[in-house]
């Protein structure tokens, strides 16, 4: 089977952290905080996003790539790959922003319903396999 959804959606995560990641690493040299948060809110804001990000979506796109792998249908892998993106997106604004705000539990709200819907697919799909019962 050759995966066409997951992939698209593992590009552009990947994109959203390589700017994360820059964001970081671009206050750290104008602060001049060289290692931690230095007792920086700015810094912690941005690395806890950032650490929430790595923290998250690995096994997000693990799960999706199995769902995909497992006959998921299309629109499952759309709508739940375009959940975690834009919840990626909101969680990791809003923290840096705000710190606490509504947008931070509604970003990962739709960062965890995905990876929720994708483990219950990948359940589901193991248990009705007609090879559990060989």
């Amino acid at each position: 089977m050759t995966l066409a959804i997951s992939p698209f959606f593992a590009g552009l995560l990947i994109v959203l952290q390589v700017f994360m990641t820059a964001f970081v690493g671009l206050y750290r040299v104008k602060s001049g905080i060289e290692f931690l948060d230095g007792g920086d809110v700015t810094m912690t804001r941005r690395m806890r996003a950032h650490g929430n990000f790595i923290e998250t979506v690995p096994i997000a796109l693990l799960l999706m790539v199995l769902a995909e792998l497992s006959g998921a249908p299309a629109v499952l892998l759309w709508s739940g790959g375009a959940a975690l993106l834009a919840g990626r997106m909101l969680h990791a604004y809003t923290i840096m922003k705000y710190g606490t705000a509504p947008g931070r539990a509604i970003g990962m709200a739709m960062t965890t319903l995905p990876m929720a819907v994708f483990g219950a697919f990948l359940v589901w799909s193991v248990l009705t396999s007609p090879a559990l019962g060989s």
